[in-house]
């Protein structure tokens, strides 16, 4: 399968000391990646770099094979980011009209059968709409000139949850075929669940997992034991704890495996904040 986006080498320094990198990543066409990790882990500052809102201070990045700085790369790229970025002056009609100018497949009709799906006002400004429907309204200026690849950064914060499964819906469709990819970073972990294929966990600006959904739900679980039980747990078995009072909670791999072993233990299937919150707060052994 042909790369959407290809990174290689790429890192980032501020001045803060806070430093992205070296990050590698590979986005497959036709799939859906999500992006996860704390707030400040480096999430934004790669999906800006990769966007070329900030420069990198190493490393190759490529879109469709070009390089990400290229003009006709960001024809093909629609994106959503965690903060609006329309003057709030405007209306969603008037941004119709700004967009035909920008993108050269701009489709107004499509733009405003996403306008009416979502319930968006066309001649309210966007100072009067609800985060929600401001969010609604970056997603179908995302969409409606036709890109190829979509990244976006918190595209459903702030919405209820029955928007929300109307958006991720629109998602899985816009990826059906192989031609249309989305980079997805999000802390509503239960929508990648749903709808992504690969994961991608950084934290403190380094790539700490990077797996398929299906290896992550299948493979890794939570196992449960009691204070005393848990000595005769083999250590190199235990990728992070967490001890509450009377049981201890560790992250394993290899389920199946884990499963015969301690069948004296509960095994608990994980979810992937479950997984994001026993890598980060977890104790190593």
């Amino acid at each position: 399968m042909d790369s959407v986006i290809e990174i290689t080498g790429l890192k980032k320094k501020y001045d803060n000391k806070f430093e992205l990198g070296e990050i590698d990543i590979d986005i497959p066409s036709g799939s859906i990646v999500g992006l996860i990790g704390e707030n400040g882990a480096g999430k934004t500052t790669l999906i800006k770099s990769i966007l070329n809102i900030i420069k990198i201070d190493k490393g190759n990045i490529k879109i469709f094979g070009k390089d990400y700085k290229n003009e006709n790369v960001k024809e093909e790229i629609g994106v959503v980011l965690d903060n609006t970025f329309f003057p709030e002056l405007l209306t969603p009609k008037d941004i119709n009209n700004s967009m035909k100018s920008i993108y050269k497949n701009w489709d107004s009709d499509l733009y405003f059968s996403y306008l009416k799906e979502f319930d968006l006002p066309e001649n309210k400004t966007i100072k009067s709409l609800s985060k929600g429907m401001r969010k609604k309204l970056e997603i179908a200026t995302s969409l409606a000139h036709k890109p190829k690849l979509l990244i976006l950064d918190e595209p459903t914060s702030g919405l209820d949850p029955v928007i929300r499964s109307e958006v991720l819906d629109i998602f899985l469709k816009f990826i059906e075929d192989d031609e249309h990819s989305i980079l997805l970073s999000t802390h509503i972990t239960s929508d990648l669940e749903h709808i992504a294929d690969k994961i991608v966990f950084i934290d403190e600006g380094k790539i700490v997992l990077e797996k398929s959904r299906d290896e992550i739900m299948d493979d890794y679980a939570i196992l449960k034991c009691d204070i005393d039980y848990f000595s005769k747990i083999d250590k190199e078995d235990i990728l992070r704890l967490r001890k509450t009072k009377y049981s201890y909670e560790i992250l394993v791999n290899e389920k199946q495996k884990m499963s015969k072993k301690y069948q004296d233990c509960v095994l608990d299937k994980i979810s992937i904040e479950d997984l994001m919150l026993l890598m980060i707060k977890g104790e190593r052994i």
